[in-house]
Formats: C-alpha cells, structure tokens, sequence
C-alpha cells in the first residue's frame, strides 16, 4: 500500500528473478532479444547504474576543489565549455559504441584493433585510481566513527592543538592610549594593563580553525612532504582494511559458483560487466541519494517501505541543503558564494593550461568518460534504446549536482575566510581540505552536529563504496577476459586476491606521508591518462573507422536523424573536440609545472615516480598496436592497413540487427580474430 507508482518508462516491470546464462535458457524474461549476453529489463534499471557510475564522490569533493584551485566562479567556464564541446560529444560516443556491438571495453575494439591498447590503458588507470579511491573512503570511515561522541572532536582546539588554533579571530597587536599617549603594543601588553585597542588599528594573527588543524595533526598526522614517509597511521590502516573487506565482503556476496545469477538473492556467476543487474543491485547504493531508488527497489526487490524510499532518495541533497542554509547565515558567507559564481571569481587563471585540464579531466572523471565503463554498461542495452536522450539526461543530472555541492561549500568557505582574516582563496590549502575542513566545520555549528556528521560521512562512504564496486568489477572482468577458464572455477578467491593486493598497494597511501601520494595518484593518473585515452579514442573512431560510418551505425539504432541533427555531433566529432583535447594536452604538457600539495612542493624523484605511473599506463597502447601488427599478414604496409580496418566480426551481436549494411559479417562461434587474449576473442580475417 503506498508504494510509488513510475512512469512506465522508469518502472522495472514485474519482480522476476533476472537471470543471465550463457545459453539459451527457456526462462529467459521476455525483454531479453540478446539470451546470451542478457539486457538491462528496462530503461530504468539501465539509467539506474549509469547515473549511480557517474554521481559519486567526484561531486561532493573532486568538483569543490578543483573550483577553488583553480579560480572559483572562474572555473565554472572551462567546465561547461568542456562539458560541451568533449564530455557530452564522449559520453554520447562511448554508450553508442557499447551499445551498437554488445561488447566490453577491450573486445569492442574490434572496430580498429590497432588502438585495443586504449582499452588496456582504460582498465590500468582504473586500477591506480582504485587504490587512491579506497584510501579517500578510509578516511570517510575514521570521521564516520570520530562521530560516534557527545562533542565532536574537531568542534574546539583541544590538546593536539597549537597557538594558532581558534574559531574567532586572535588580535595580534594594536594601537592603545596609555598616559595620554598613543602607543603600538602587542595584544597580550594591552590586556595586561587593561588597555583598549583603539578601532581600526588591530592586526590579527593566521589562524587556522580547528577542523583544519584536526585534519592535519589527528586523522592524517601529516609530515612535512613525501621525502618524509613516516610511519603508517595505524587507524587509518584499519579504515582503508575496513573499506576493503567492505568491497570484498559485497562483490564476494554477489558470486555464485553455479553461474546463474539471481539478483533477488543478491548472487551473481558472472562479473558487472557481464551481468547487468548486478549493477541494479549496487547503484542503489549511490543513485538511491539521486532520486532513484525506488526504480532500483522495484528491479533489485528491495522489501524496504516506501517511507525509507523517499528519505534515502533524497538524503544527500537535505544533508548538503542544509549545509548550504547554515553556511548562508554565517557571517562572511556572501563572500564565498560571490568568489564562487560572483566578482571575486579569479579570471586570469583562465589563461593557465592546467586549468583547462582540470576542467576536461574533472568533466572525464565525474562523467566517467575514458574509463570503460560506460561502453559496458550501455553493451547490455538493447539494440534500438534511444541512447542519444540517455546521454543527455545522465550528463545533465550529474553537472548539476556537483554545481549544487558548489554552492554548499563555498558559503562556508566565506565564512572561514571572514574568521581568519584571508581571502577566500587561502583559506584551506588543497583540495582534499575541502571534503575533510570545510564540511566538517559546518556539521559541528549544526544542532545535534555528531547526528548530522554521522549521516554527512555515511552518505559519502556510500558514495564512494558503489563506484569502487564497479571498478573493482572492472578489474576482475578483465582478467576474466584473458583466463576465462581460471576465472570461472577460481572467480572467489582472485576476486578477494584483487582486493588483498590493492590494501597492500595502498598501505603507502595511509603512511604519514599518505596524502601526498594520493595527491600524486590523482594529479597524473586522473588527470594526463584519462586526456590521453580520450584523444586516441576519437582520433581512432573518427578518423579512422569513419565518422560518417560511425553515425551510420548509431542511425541503425536510433533511426534517421536529420543532417541538422547530426551538425553539432559532426562538428564536435570531426572537430572541436579532438582539436581541443590536443590542444589542451600539448598546451598542459608544455608548460608543466611540478606538483605540490596546497605550498609543500613535491621532491623531484616524487615527480619522476608520477611521470612513471603514467607511462605505465599508456605504454600499453603501443605494445598492443605492435603485438596485433606482428600477428597480421602481409608486408608492413599491408599489416598496417589491415589492423587498421574493423574485425571481420564487427558489427551488431545480433544477427537479427544486421541489416544488410553488415550481412557480411563472421559469426563469433565459427570463425576467430586475432585479439589479444579475451573472453570473445576471435582470429582476425584479413579482407
């Protein structure tokens, strides 16, 4: 009774036990037209997880920072310019491209196996990220337990902190009258002798406010830069192996060694990427904050109540609501808000390229375009969903969510300036302080503020939790994709192995030292790969492949479109998007300037390490472009231009959706391609 009614296009249909088996199977759901690989039910389950992938912790933390780093209001420019002109024309490329072969993100490189290499370097930047990503949800578990007090530990300047600690401005010295005369003395002489200061002559002291100094000294017990490791900060170990068995205990949850999923007992035989409504199974996790999880308790038979519905629904837009309405009546607010979207907004920075950078790369790392997952997700769909109206409603959701958390921050963040005596841009000194200082020095000026922290850092422990689900998922279905025999008898225990392997990786992370790794993780990996795998994606599809062949293949799917619909994603394509990606890439790439962390600067060898990650990760792009040229046939012109033409099996998994336009192509269990090694991989015909 009660229970939510949805439009028909977001309803999950009737509470079936979704299955997907690798025959035939004569239960199958009706709705499934791929009994193979299986489909999402319906439309709702599908942007259920594609909204639950995108919104994340990127837009309660990445997007503030980066705001603040670089410029505030300022920002706001270059992020919806590249939301336009790359992330929009991405998104949109990467659903079309899983959709139109119902293929993961290495086996659809079919469509030009000499660039398969991009999809290794998508799964290796996935992983790098993965360990930094688990170490951001620790130190949300150690607030999350630092809630559980009567006073929150970071409300006042308690034992750990210094002189400089406090929540109201200290004066430092000032002017007073003594015996007729007018002197300059400091703050402790005039109290002393019960001097007053006179008006407009006082000087105050740097403070920092105590959440600051509580981040630095308790929670992280910062040194002084990454020559100095320090020792592993014991609590915040047992937070980041928390988070971990966390992951392991959902995923671990979520197998079943039969091979048949059932997702109304929360068990799975194959991996997310090969099993769609295990996604509808996590997303609720994140998208149930987003407005949608009553679509995903309807798909994943969720027995909670209607009421916990709506509350969960809404969750993190009260908590984040209610922040945004306390820090506009603190004093000092208005000046936050303005440096955000108003006059104080820092314009000249947009003439520095690593702005522009961090606006692809946030827009990249918040839509999750380049990761892969995007053409896993859509490869479920089926073959004529609209995915054209999916890309816009996802990218919309997202972007305004994070200008949302925007505005929830900044308001605090003028008023710490205010207290402090500093601008609004020097208030915090990088861009994890935001998540960790200026929300928590909100949620301890609420009422009841241990409740109100408790479900701040709950909300984004949730977050955080379901896009690690998904990567680590990730992870594991490529190594399925090479050993897919090992896989199927051993899918338990190299599942948890992943998960042990990257504690241990990420034990550096949560050393003294810890943060400024993370920072480096983030600064290279998050930033130059995902530029990297972007450009040569498009630049291979578009230029390569075929714009125009590309386009065809999306109006097999969606229908004819007009040559005015097609003008904007033609130009952005051929154009606009890969021009300015290069751009920004070379531009970045010329005038580098090494890291730091808010003013410590990063070591050279720290530097170094960071150039060697991303090496790492894009040297796969060659090996594989030179590995397929050494298996073609032919002399090397020939080996080129072959690997440069589509699989003899490209084209539309069904058989039904072929049309004539790919009436030609090799069934997938007769014939084989020459691929690297993965779960469809096939001997590649030369034509």
């Amino acid at each position: 009774m009660g229970m939510l009614s949805l439009p028909g296009f977001l309803s999950c249909g009737k509470k079936k036990d979704f299955s997907l088996s690798n025959e035939k199977d004569a239960h199958a759901s009706d709705s499934n037209e791929n009994l193979e690989r299986g489909n999402w039910s319906n439309k709702g389950d599908y942007l259920l997880s594609m909204v639950g992938y995108a919104v994340g912790l990127g837009n309660v933390w990445r997007f503030p920072y980066l705001t603040y780093q670089n410029g505030g209001g300022a920002f706001l420019i270059p992020y919806t310019l590249m939301l336009a002109l790359a992330g929009l024309p991405l998104f949109f490329m990467e659903c079309s491209l899983g959709q139109f072969a119902s293929l993961g993100p290495i086996s659809v490189w079919r469509i030009l196996p000499l660039f398969q290499g991009v999809g290794i370097t998508m799964v290796i930047i996935s992983t790098f990220v993965a360990i930094y990503y688990n170490v951001i949800i620790a130190y949300a578990l150690y607030y999350l337990f630092a809630s559980f007090q009567k006073v929150l530990p970071w409300s006042a300047c308690f034992s750990w902190a210094d002189e400089f600690c406090s929540k109201t401005r200290l004066v430092s010295d000032c002017n007073a009258t003594l015996d007729g005369e007018i002197i300059h003395a400091n703050y402790s002489f005039i109290t002393s002798n019960n001097l007053t200061c006179i008006n407009g002559t006082m000087n105050y002291k740097p403070v920092q406010f105590p959440s600051e100094q509580y981040w630095n000294k308790v929670a992280l017990q910062r040194s002084s830069g990454l020559d100095e490791t320090g020792n592993i900060v014991w609590y915040l170990a047992l937070c980041l192996l928390l988070s971990w068995m966390i992951v392991g205990a959902a995923l671990f949850k979520g197998i079943k060694s039969s091979g048949k999923p059932s997702v109304s007992a929360l068990q799975g035989g194959v991996s997310v990427l090969s099993q769609p409504q295990l996604f509808c199974r996590m997303a609720p996790l994140k998208l149930a904050f987003f407005g949608f999880l009553a679509i995903g308790s309807s798909c994943c038979h969720f027995s909670s109540g209607t009421k916990v519905v709506y509350f969960t629904a809404l969750f993190p837009y009260v908590i984040l609501l209610i922040l945004l309405v306390r820090g506009a009546t603190l004093e000092g607010a208005l000046d936050g808000i303005e440096y955000y979207i108003g006059r104080q907004s820092n314009i000249t920075k947009l003439m520095e390229a690593e702005v522009w950078k961090d606006a692809a790369t946030q827009i990249f790392y918040s839509l999750s375009v380049a990761w892969g997952g995007l053409v896993a997700l859509s490869s479920y769909n089926k073959f004529h969903n609209n995915c054209y109206s999916d890309a816009i409603l996802v990218c919309v959701t997202n972007c305004v969510t994070s200008v949302f958390a925007g505005f929830a921050i900044f308001s605090i963040l003028g008023h710490m300036a205010f207290v402090s005596e500093r601008p609004v841009s020097e208030v915090v000194d990088s861009g994890f302080d935001l998540a960790f200082v200026a929300y928590p020095e909100a949620l301890s000026r609420l009422p009841v503020s241990p409740l109100w922290s408790f479900l701040f850092f709950f909300m984004l422990l949730l977050l955080g939790l379901d896009s690690q689900f998904a990567t680590i998922e990730t992870l594991t279905t490529t190594i399925q994709d090479i050993y897919p025999k090992v896989m199927k008898k051993l899918r338990i225990p190299i599942t948890l192995g992943v998960c042990i392997l990257l504690f241990f990786l990420g034990l550096i992370c949560v050393t003294q030292a810890g943060i400024y790794w993370v920072n480096l993780i983030d600064h290279f990996c998050a930033g130059w790969g995902i530029l990297i795998a972007a450009v040569l994606e498009i630049i291979g599809i578009i230029y390569i492949y075929g714009g125009n062949r590309f386009i065809e293949d999306i109006e097999m799917m969606i229908g004819k479109k007009s040559r005015l619909f097609w003008l904007w994603w033609r130009m952005c394509w051929f154009f606009i998007t890969p021009v300015l990606l290069m751009a920004i890439l070379v531009w970045s790439l010329v005038t580098f300037s090494p890291p730091t962390y808010g003013s410590v600067l990063y070591p050279a060898w720290g530097t170094a390490v960071g150039w060697c990650m991303i090496i790492f990760c894009v040297i796969w792009i060659p090996i594989a472009a030179i590995l397929k040229i050494v298996k073609a046939e032919g002399n090397l012109c020939q080996r080129i231009v072959s690997c440069c033409r589509p699989a003899a099996n490209w084209g539309p998994y069904l058989e039904c959706n072929r049309g004539e336009r790919y009436s030609h192509v090799v069934d997938s269990k007769k014939e084989k391609e020459h691929e690297i090694p993965t779960v469809s991989g096939f001997v590649y015909t030369q034509q």
